[in-house]
């Protein structure tokens, strides 16, 4: 009789711990997103896309789908977990503006100094952003979802983490891994576009090496590059503000420990935590929904515009341009502002029609006033549908 008893109270134990454990709890939703976890590593590990972004986010992804008993404080949306707290940074918008922080000390602006025509081409390419706000428009998302989900069009994960943040905070998921996901296969994405929309003597055309940028011109940039942006739209002052202090911490000269470490060990911190948060927020009960597979759609057309609309404008530009002063429409698809992997993309382009064109510190100068050009229509979007 006692051992009867005994084994009731073992088996009703083993009952309760059953309910608690991840088997018990799993979703179809979570082992799809098991799964995308692991193709993401995949991705960053076999295939070398992205590895510093994709290692996090895909390894996040595991973590933030681990079947668990609901109120046991360890996922990310439940308050008081340690995810939840690590979750908040990008939930208010904390991180982004510190990566561009870290950002702006590792730019170098010669190649926009050395050519300022090329700011033209970044800012083209923002015609991504407003085409994918349109399309999200016109599908039924209200006009603030629409504006954070344009801003995928830029493939920048700061920016589009900085406007979900204040516009759509419960798409933040979705619109952060889409962002990332298109900057990470920019590789993949981008040369078919390129080879279709250029001729062959096009792609072979050799630009004016730069002149040589002075230092005081590389300290005044930021300065001026503040002023300007930020006094026409001040709402773009948490990203642009810290972009181009970090590029004046490293220009000035007497700041090289500090531009040293935004650039390096905190940058490296706040890549981690991005990562994991952004992948531990597709947690499949709240990311698998209908709106996340329309975002991945907008975003992938957005991105595919971007890219012809900066190789286009190149195109068009050379129409007034004189022989020797043409642009290399090779350098258009850097109107993307996926730094540096659009302007390496350029130069591997470049490369395969010519062996003696090097293309990559041209395509920099697009790449750097997409960036600064995301932040501006980032301020512009969050001026109006803040």
């Amino acid at each position: 009789m006692e051992n009867t008893g005994i084994w009731d109270f073992l088996l009703q134990n083993l009952s309760i711990f059953l309910t608690f454990t991840g088997f018990a709890n799993a979703t179809l939703g979570h082992y799809i997103m098991i799964c995308v976890g692991l193709f993401f590593l995949y991705l960053g590990v076999y295939k070398k896309l992205e590895p510093m972004l994709l290692v996090p986010i895909g390894f996040g992804i595991l973590i933030g789908n681990i079947p668990f008993f609901p109120g046991t404080q360890v996922g990310i949306y439940e308050e008081g977990s340690l995810l939840y707290f690590l979750h908040f940074g990008l939930l208010k918008g904390i991180y982004p503006p510190l990566i561009f922080l870290g950002l702006g000390a590792m730019i170098d602006f010669s190649a926009l100094i050395s050519n300022p025509k090329l700011m033209l081409v970044g800012i083209a390419a923002q015609l991504g952003i407003f085409a994918a706000y349109m399309i999200a428009l016109s599908i039924g998302f209200s006009a603030s979802d629409a504006g954070a989900i344009g801003i995928i069009g830029s493939a920048d994960g700061p920016t589009s983490i900085f406007l979900a943040s204040r516009l759509a905070p419960d798409l933040m998921g979705a619109i952060a891994i889409s962002a990332y996901s298109y900057m990470a296969l920019v590789p993949v994405i981008q040369p078919p576009i390129m080879k279709l929309l250029t001729k062959e003597k096009e792609r072979v055309i050799k630009m004016r090496p730069q002149r040589v940028v002075s230092q005081d011109e590389k300290i005044i940039f930021p300065v001026i590059g503040l002023l300007l942006t930020c006094f026409f739209v001040p709402a773009g002052l948490p990203l642009l503000g810290m972009l181009f202090f970090g590029n004046f911490l490293k220009e000035c000269g007497v700041t090289k420990r500090l531009a040293t470490t935004m650039s390096g060990p905190m940058t490296d911190i706040l890549t981690v935590l991005i990562g994991l948060t952004m992948g531990a927020s597709t947690q499949a009960t709240t990311f698998l929904t209908e709106k996340s597979l329309f975002i991945f759609g907008i975003g992938a057309i957005s991105f595919i515009v971007a890219t012809a609309s900066g190789i286009l404008f190149v195109k068009l530009m050379n129409l007034f341009l004189k022989e020797g002063n043409k642009i290399n429409p090779l350098i258009g698809n850097a109107g993307v502002s996926a730094l540096p992997d659009s302007a390496r993309v350029s130069q591997e382009m470049g490369l395969r029609y010519d062996k003696s064109n090097h293309l990559l510190m041209h395509a920099m100068g697009p790449t750097v006033a997409s960036t600064i050009g995301s932040a501006v229509v980032a301020g512009l979007m969050l001026g109006f549908l803040g």
